[in-house]
Formats: structure tokens, sequence, C-alpha cells
């Protein structure tokens, strides 16, 4: 049902946006009431403002905090238009009729983010806004609510296409954009007061990519967040799923890396990954850890990807490849293939915390961001790991770090050249991972190896040392450390431990 809009309540903080559908409703014959700002600002565009104050009869007051909370304000928006003794009491009470209502709140989460004071801080919580927000969208049979400056633009459109008119639809939307903003609005408040207690979760998502399915086929998949935000797509397919759950892993990968590295991602894991001085290195040792695998993955690089290195790269089918920047000749190399994805990423991703659902409710933790430096390295054997191997431990132990769990990586010279992972044996991690070395041709003898958890026995240690492996890097912990570490001094095999474990399941 059709809805003329006679009588429109303006109360916004952000006015950009806001003149030209005020322009289209005061030609549209729509009268206009406002507050403070607001009604300042209305007026000097040349059109008339009824104050709130005339309707209500009071003043703003206790600095600006009560201006609307009244029940001429309130009663003439959650009036029903086709309810008997509500128009009753409307007639009684001379109520205005209220038939849009756009707000635009105070910017809470900015202030908090600006580091301003608690005083300020507490200030921007907005009561009048929330209660127009909540009153109209609850009465969204009869009235329009625009609950944001981001809603502008779709109200203008309507102006446009069809005057001051709505349909039910059109309004039942905006209530559920209403309910949108103003339950984001309150999470953001109650995280700012609940700060590290974790008394209660309260997460929201204002942006929500629908994909084509989730894990498999069968499987429906939304994404809820602002790729937007770190990426930019320059060319491809719609990212999919499990695009996303590899993208995650990529972009948690690289920012432990400060040299020119790149890094082949496969199912979360690295099946391949270098550091070279040049990036065309980079990507060359990484394939070389595991051309196999590498078919179908996703690729990152922390440089931007120059015309040689997109030459080299465009010879194998990958998924997605995400970099800081591409070079114009680059970016033309590698969109010759239509569904490759490539991702610009402008920013890192800097979460604190992570979350994942769990029997119903949601698992939390903090965000893994330990990363072991050569100071870390304490070593517990005869033997000492020599510079290079001490460089290659911490190499190691930051993939191993991002390595689903039980994980073993072996690394030499700067490369992974092989992992074992999501391994429910340790030790079986450790073969596949030196079966897998062996099977590209790397030479196991000088490269070492680190592990995601301690060694509660020595039959890692014994293989390791047999497949020709010198160093390990183990966070140490167990009751048994002494015959890891007899184990290792046995072979002449140097061990440091680094207090840190990587569990990732």
């Amino acid at each position: 049902m059709e809805k003329v809009i006679r009588r429109a309540l303006v109360s916004v903080y952000h006015k950009e946006g806001l003149a030209e559908i005020l322009k289209l409703l005061h030609e549209q014959g729509v009268e206009f009431v406002s507050t403070g700002g607001t009604s300042t600002f209305i007026e000097g565009l040349g059109y008339p403002c009824v104050a709130v104050e005339d309707l209500t009869k009071y003043p703003s007051m206790l600095g600006g905090r009560v201006k609307t909370l009244h029940p001429a304000i309130q009663g003439g928006i959650l009036a029903r238009r086709g309810h008997e003794t509500d128009q009753k009491e409307v007639l009684e009470y001379g109520l205005s009729l209220i038939d849009l209502v756009i707000v635009d709140l105070y910017p809470f989460e900015a202030t908090v983010a600006s580091g301003a004071s608690e005083e300020d801080i507490i200030e921007k919580i907005d009561i009048g806004g929330i209660s127009l927000i909540r009153g109209a969208a609850k009465n969204f049979e009869d009235v329009v609510i625009i609950p944001s400056q981001a809603d502008y633009a779709t109200l203008l459109e309507i102006l446009r296409e069809r005057g001051a008119r709505t349909t039910l639809e059109e309004r039942r939307h905006f209530a559920r954009r209403a309910f949108a903003v103003s339950s984001h609005y309150d999470s953001a408040i109650f995280r700012y007061f609940d700060a590290e207690d974790h008394s209660a979760l309260r997460l929201t998502a204002d942006e929500t990519k629908p994909l084509r399915y989730g894990e498999n086929p069968h499987q429906k998949g939304v994404f809820y967040g602002d790729l937007d935000r770190y990426f930019e797509q320059l060319h491809g397919k719609e990212l999919s799923y499990n695009n996303l759950q590899d993208v995650e892993a990529a972009v948690s990968l690289i920012q432990d890396f400060s040299e020119p590295t790149f890094a082949i991602l496969k199912h979360n894991n690295a099946c391949g990954c270098a550091s070279r001085p040049t990036l065309l290195e980079a990507w060359q040792d990484a394939l070389a850890g595991d051309p196999v695998s590498a078919f179908g993955g996703v690729l990152i690089a922390n440089r931007p990807i120059d015309p040689e290195t997109a030459r080299e790269i465009d010879k194998l089918f990958v998924e997605v490849l995400i970099a800081p920047d591409f070079a114009p000749e680059a970016l033309e190399i590698l969109q010759s293939k239509k569904n490759r994805i490539l991702l610009r990423q402008s920013a890192p991703v800097t979460a604190d915390w992570s979350y994942r659902t769990m029997l119903g409710g949601v698992l939390a933790q903090q965000t893994d961001h330990a990363t072991e430096t050569t100071a870390d390295l304490r070593c517990v054997t005869k033997a000492t790991p020599t510079e290079s191997e001490q460089a290659d431990l911490v190499f190691a132990t930051k993939l191993v770090k991002h390595s689903k769990s039980n994980a073993i990586v072996l690394a030499k010279g700067g490369q992974l050249i092989a992992s074992g992972v999501g391994q429910t044996s340790r030790v079986d991690a450790l073969r596949q991972a030196i079966e897998k070395a062996r099977h590209f041709g790397f030479d196991l003898k000088g490269a070492v190896l680190s592990s995601d958890a301690f060694f509660p026995f020595d039959d890692c240690v014994t293989l390791a040392a047999e497949a020709g492996i010198t160093a390990l890097a183990q966070p140490g912990g167990s009751v048994r450390d002494a015959d890891s570490i007899a184990a290792a001094d046995k072979y002449g095999v140097a061990m440091v431990m680094t207090g840190i474990r990587h569990f990732k399941h």
C-alpha cells in the first residue's frame, strides 16, 4: 500500500547528501520538523522548518540530551493511521502526524577510535536518535525511517522516481535497515563498556556478500564483512567460501615476513614459500617446494608484482593472487585468464580476536600474533645452530605457526622444502614431510625442522637426524624434554626451544 509523505522529521549528524533530498521533499509540499543544527541547515537552504520545541512546548534541555523524547514527537511517529483509538487520541492531544523520519546518529565508534576522552565518548551515545529510529521502524506500515547517511541514496532514488510516496515493501526494507543500524550501534556501545571483560558476545557486520555456495555446492554460503576494507579486486570471478578461507590464511601468514617473500597456499596450509632478494626468485623457489600442490592454489606476495614475475606466474593455473600492488604490464599479463582472481591488498588484517561457531555457541580467542626471532631461540643441546640455521629456524617457525596441527615444517636456505600438516601423529607429520621433500628432489642434509608443539618422545629427533636435518625448533615444555635433548646430543643435532606453542586446529 502506498503512503504519501506529508510531514518529515529530520535530525541528522552528517548532512552531506541531504540537500537534494530536502529539495525534492519541499517540491512535493512536505513540511519539515527539526532540531538545532539540522533546523539551521534546512532554513539555510531556504525551506521553512518547524522547530521540535514548537510541537513539544519544551526547549532543548540538559545540554541537548533531551529534545525529541516527548509524546508530541513519539506520538506523531507511532500513531497507527488505521487504528480508531490511536486516531481519537491524535485528535484529543493535538498530535502532528509524522510520515518520514530521517536520522543519522552521533558517531560513537568514530569518537572511540579517535582516542577521545570518556566524557566526550559518553556524550556521543545517541538517545533521542535511537528512539526516533525504533519508533518509526516499529510503525513501518505508516512511517518511512531513514536510519543513517548510508540510506540517503535509496530514499533519493525513490523521490526521483515516484515523488513523496513509498510502498509497504520499501517501508519494510527501511525498517529492517533501521534495526540493523540500532543493533550495531548498541553493540558498539556495549563493547566499549565491556572492554576486556568478555561478559557477552555482541558482533555485527553491515556488509553482506552472498556466495555461490559454502564449502560444497549443496551448502549455502554468506560472507558478513567488508572486504573492501582490505582488498580491491582487480580481476576475476567472485570469491568463493573456500577462496576466502585461503585468503585469510594467506594474509595472516605473509604479515609475519618483512623480506621479499612469496607463499603458495592450498587448503589453508602453505605448500610453498621462499624469501629471496627479488620477488621473481621468491616465486620460483616457492613453486619449487611443491609444484604439484601449487596447481589451483592461492598465491600471496609482500611486494608489488613486476612484469617478469607475472610472466612466470601466468604459466600456472592459480585461483587467487594477492599482492600490495601490480605493475601495469604485470596486471595486463595476469588478466589474460578471465577467472583468475587478482586482489590488491590495501591494508593489513589486524583483528585482535578470532571467532568460530561451536556447539550452538561461539569460541573466541586472541589472535596468535606471536612471531619468534633469533632472540627467542634458546639452545638446549651441546651443538648450537649456525647463523644460517638460526635464520632458517625462524623462517620455519613462522610457517609452522600457520600450518594445521599436528604440523612439522622443513626449511633450508629461506625456502619451505616440505611440511607435514593435519596429522594425528607428529611422527606421521614428520615422515610425510621427509617423504615429500625427497620426492621433489631436496637434499635434507643441513635442513632445519620446526614443530608446532613439543616432542613427548625422542622418535621425531631420531627420524630428523637420520634424514640429515641438523637443527630443530620446538616449544619445549614436555615432561620428557630430557629424552629429546639427549637424542639430539646423541646425533650431534642442535635443538632450540622457543617457549611458544602454535597449535592451529
